[in-house]
C-alpha cells in the first residue's frame, strides 16, 4: 500500500489542512483579539506547526515513491525562495516568537 493510499494518512492530511486554513482565516482578525485571544492563537498555530513537522517527517522517512516526490517538490518550491524546510519551520517559529513578545510588551 502506498503512503497516500492509507486512510489514516489521508484523514490526517485533510484535518491538518482544514485546521490550518481555519486558523489562518481566524488570524485575519488577529489585531482585534484581546491579549488572551492572541496567546491562544499563537499556541494553536504552534500546535499546528508541530503536527505539520511530524507529518513531514513521516513523508521523509517513508520509502514510498510518492511520499519522496512530495518531499522533493516541497524542497524545490522552498529553494526558489532560498530556504529549506527546516528554515521554513524556523522562520515560522521566529514569527510566532515575535508575536508573543509583542503581547508581552503590551
Amino acid at each position: 500500500m502506498g503512503f497516500f493510499d492509507s486512510e489514516i494518512v489521508q484523514q490526517e492530511a485533510k484535518q491538518l489542512f482544514e485546521d490550518y486554513q481555519n486558523l489562518v482565516n481566524l488570524g485575519a482578525d488577529y489585531g482585534k483579539f484581546d491579549r488572551e485571544g492572541k496567546k491562544i492563537f499563537i499556541e494553536q498555530m504552534e500546535a499546528i506547526m508541530d503536527r505539520y513537522r511530524v507529518f513531514m517527517k513521516r513523508f521523509e522517512l517513508s520509502e514510498d515513491f510518492m511520499a519522496q516526490m512530495t518531499v522533493e517538490q516541497l524542497k524545490t518550491q522552498l529553494n526558489q525562495f532560498g530556504m529549506t524546510p527546516q528554515q521554513m519551520f524556523d522562520q515560522m517559529q521566529v514569527t510566532l516568537d515575535r508575536m508573543r513578545a509583542e503581547i508581552d510588551k503590551s
